[in-house]
């Protein structure tokens, strides 16, 4: 018994002086290689005095020396690199992601102009202040309380930093699998939701917001009273548009189609041709609908009448506004230019520039074809038309898919203002229900036939992995996922926006006196007219004889 004790006693000693020798020896290795290659590329960087010789050529400007260092005593290390590697990551996408949202913002002048163009003379300066303070109207319910139904529950994006106090989704369990319905963190960006990353989410997705907001003011131009259009704006900028956009683009359910129910990778809308355009074209019909046509749009037979706008250039020039605008639109959409398929910007900004160009020509052959003569207005909304169609598919088709998405979208412009106009009767100034509406939904069907499965955005897409792939290239589950979007679009967005301002028609009343729209909104409505030095042509007269029957 003694020799064990003692044998076990040797055992222990050994032990402890086996340990203290290893010890000291990590303790005296010499620094590992990275280490020992910072110290010397920070050797070997500029001095302040070479600096302070300038650097025309910028080849000594950002060394080592210019990366943080997080202890003074422990000099450069490693981890102070990688962490700079990370800021650099997140601040390359920050920017991307606001440069683009202020290209978002800036189309709203082009929607300003383009509205404006397309009407008469005597409603301007009502059109231009409609487009105006949509944007403060749409801006103001965002921070309140659309953007935490849209994004309260978005956390999860690695391009911004991962945005996790966006973690509050409202979800709804059914058939064994958990659902979404609406954010619930982010209301007046306070509290927790106080943080850089979810700044930046927060304007991108407020300009595109503001871009559904205006389309309605165009189909509802020359009639719309101010102070309903106002009170119709707040509620859409913080219940229509958050919900659906949650559902899409906040983890809500459509998304989830691909992870619940194995269609494609849920419900695809790249940049929002259907969560945008589509929600602002419905919405717009559906106001359209209830305000009623302008005076003298339509005769007792039912047959329509032109009523021509004041000026095609204000229309063409908005339109190239528009169409650079849609460079922050589309591109933007990846959220970052570095890293997660990012680089893919470029594709997505061709894509955009030649479906806007097919969707011109498709416009212009169209109606060269049926008139005898190229239309300026339509052409230019052709070129809508376009830019439209191939804001969802932008970032999952080829080029070639975008130039015949584009074109489908020219002609299929064409043929929807017809058919609103006279099949449905329902009167749109300037088209948009036919562009945002009718196109959006073809953008969004186009995902589901023409995504080419090679985008790779961090290796998958709502959740799943691989890559969207449509139709015509093996997927068909992709189009039942957009299928269900745009029956959601359809009957959900369309269903809510006429019962809300059908309520709002009941209490405000969404439609000027006959008098005034006679008159022009300019000087009744808003006080001013838009061209006070101008003199007012007299206006057909199919629409006087019609003006004289309303107001009698």
């Amino acid at each position: 018994m003694r020799i064990v004790r003692k044998a076990s006693g040797i055992c222990a000693l050994a032990f402890v002086l086996a340990a203290g020798v290893g010890v000291v020896a990590r303790a005296d290795a010499p620094p590992s290689a990275s280490a020992a290659e910072l110290k010397d590329a920070a050797g070997k960087a500029p001095t302040t005095a070479t600096l302070a010789a300038g650097d025309p050529g910028g080849a000594l400007t950002g060394t080592v020396n210019d990366v943080p260092v997080s202890d003074s005593k422990a000099g450069l290390t490693l981890s102070d690199v990688a962490n700079q590697v990370g800021q650099n990551k997140i601040g390359i996408n920050f920017a991307w992601t606001l440069i683009t949202g202020f290209l978002v913002m800036f189309m709203q002048a082009g929607f300003a102009m383009v509205e404006a163009g397309l009407c008469r003379v005597k409603n301007a300066n009502h059109t231009y202040m409609m487009n105006f303070f949509v944007y403060g109207c749409g801006l103001f319910a965002y921070w309140v309380l659309g953007f935490a139904i849209q994004m309260g529950g978005a956390a999860g994006n690695g391009n911004l930093g991962g945005l996790q106090p966006l973690n509050g989704e409202h979800t709804l369990s059914l058939f064994g699998k958990t659902w979404g319905l609406f954010g619930q963190s982010g209301m007046f960006l306070s509290g927790h939701a106080y943080d850089v990353g979810v700044m930046v989410i927060f304007l991108f997705q407020m300009v595109f917001m503001d871009t559904a907001l205006t389309i309605v003011t165009g189909a509802c131009a020359e009639r719309w009273k101010f102070l309903t259009f106002s009170v119709s704006s707040v509620l859409m900028g913080a219940l229509t548009y958050p919900l659906f956009a949650n559902w899409a683009w906040g983890g809500g359910w459509l998304a989830q189609l691909g992870t619940n129910l194995g269609l494609g990778k849920g419900y695809c809308d790249f940049a929002g041709s259907g969560v945008v355009h589509a929600v602002g074209g419905l919405t717009g019909l559906a106001v359209a609908m209830i305000v009623g046509p302008r005076i003298g749009k339509f005769n007792r037979d039912g047959s329509a009448n032109a009523i021509i706008g004041h000026d095609i250039s204000a229309v063409l020039i908005g339109c190239f506004i528009l169409a650079f605008g849609w460079f922050g639109f589309n591109p933007g959409s990846t959220l970052g230019a570095s890293a997660a398929g990012c680089l893919r910007i470029g594709s997505v900004a061709v894509n955009t520039m030649l479906a806007g160009c097919t969707g011109t020509f498709g416009a212009l052959l169209y109606m060269w074809a049926l008139k005898g003569k190229p239309d300026a207005s339509m052409s230019g909304n052709g070129l809508l038309a376009g830019l439209v169609a191939i804001t969802a598919p932008s970032g999952f088709v080829n080029p070639t898919g975008s130039a015949i998405i584009g074109l489908v979208a020219g002609v299929l412009v064409c043929l929807s203002v017809s058919f609103v106009e006279n099949s449905l009767k329902v009167d749109d100034p300037v088209g948009a229900i036919s562009v945002h509406g009718t196109c959006g939904l073809w953008g969004v069907l186009s995902v589901g036939l023409f995504a080419d499965g090679t985008s790779n955005y961090g290796g998958s897409w709502n959740g799943v992995t691989g890559s969207v792939t449509g139709l015509f290239y093996g997927d068909a589950s992709q189009l039942v996922a957009q299928l269900v979007g745009i029956s959601t679009l359809v009957g959900f967005v369309f269903g809510f926006s006429y019962a809300l301002n059908w309520v709002l028609d009941i209490f405000l009343g969404h439609r000027v006196s006959a008098e005034t729209e006679i008159a022009g909104l300019d000087l009744p409505e808003m006080g001013q007219l838009g061209y006070p030095e101008f003199v007012f042509a007299p206006e057909p007269e199919v629409l006087t004889a019609a003006a004289a029957t309303a107001v009698a």
